[in-house]
């Protein structure tokens, strides 16, 4: 057990942390947020540090998706390119843009630019230096693995380049952790049941992620259905879920034959 004022002095730290947190610097004045009401989600200014979680990385196309789907809207005559960061070791674990799909998604792939950092320090770096540069209008940093460099003095930084550059930065993130960092909004994606195929009513239909806010005061919506389309991302009616599907059955009384398929019984 701590002195009451050693404890006093943390509790007053965190409270400075997450009001840090509640009204990141210098982004409240810039960002400015408008309704899509055609695609049915928010379109947001440039200048915003923004994570993007998803608890797999088998989920990292609907990571990836999302950023690009808002990073190809800050794209403009003087605003010209979207800088993509990813370790050099990490892209046969998670993969790589793919230019055709780029295209079909929206998203001119002479656009993106690929860049390889060798470690996360010169990854960091290298995001703070692309987003200072006025031809840049969002950069996407695809970061596998968990790393002490990226802390809250790390994200502030992040944060702050971006809101006096106007230029927009993702941090795509992988697990169920979450640190605290200085990001203006945190998103985590996860799947949802397909839509119903229009040809087929039992094969698979265009893909749904459910995209929730868990950080931001920003927005007052916290949650979307989205779809992928070749004009980006849309939102669709939100489905109810079913967190807990542990249902409870009576135990049955007695044994149940089963058949198998050469048609003999079996005791299940």
């Amino acid at each position: 057990m701590g002195s009451p004022d050693r404890q006093q002095r943390l509790a007053a730290l965190r409270d400075s942390i997450a009001d840090i947190e509640r009204k990141p610097a210098l982004a409240e004045a810039r960002a400015m947020v408008e309704e899509d009401h055609a695609r049915g989600f928010p379109v947001l200014a440039g200048g915003l540090l923004q994570e993007v979680f998803t608890d797999e990385r088998r989920n990292a196309g609907a990571t990836l998706g999302f950023a690009l789907g808002q990073a190809s809207g800050l794209l403009t005559e003087q605003r010209l390119a979207v800088i993509y960061l990813q370790l050099a070791g990490e892209s046969q674990k998670l993969g790589i843009p793919y230019g055709p799909g780029l295209l079909t998604f929206g998203l001119d792939p002479a656009a993106l630019i690929l860049v390889r950092p060798a470690n996360m320090a010169e990854l960091l770096w290298a995001t703070e230096e692309a987003i200072a540069c006025r031809a840049v209008a969002a950069v996407v940093a695809d970061i596998g693995s968990h790393s002490k460099l990226l802390d809250f003095t790390a994200s502030r930084r992040l944060s702050m380049r971006a809101a006096s550059t106007g230029g927009s930065i993702f941090l795509l993130r992988y697990g169920t952790n979450r640190e605290a960092s200085a990001a203006h909004l945190r998103w985590c994606l996860s799947p949802a049941p397909s839509a119903h195929q229009r040809y087929d009513a039992k094969a698979p239909g265009p893909l749904r992620w459910r995209a929730q806010l868990e950080k931001g005061t920003l927005i007052k919506q916290t949650e979307w259905l989205l779809g992928w389309t070749e004009n980006g991302f849309s939102a669709f009616a939100t489905q109810h879920r079913h967190p807990d599907r542990s249902f409870s059955f009576p135990p049955l009384p007695r044994s149940v034959p089963a058949h198998l398929a050469d048609r003999l019984p079996e005791t299940a």
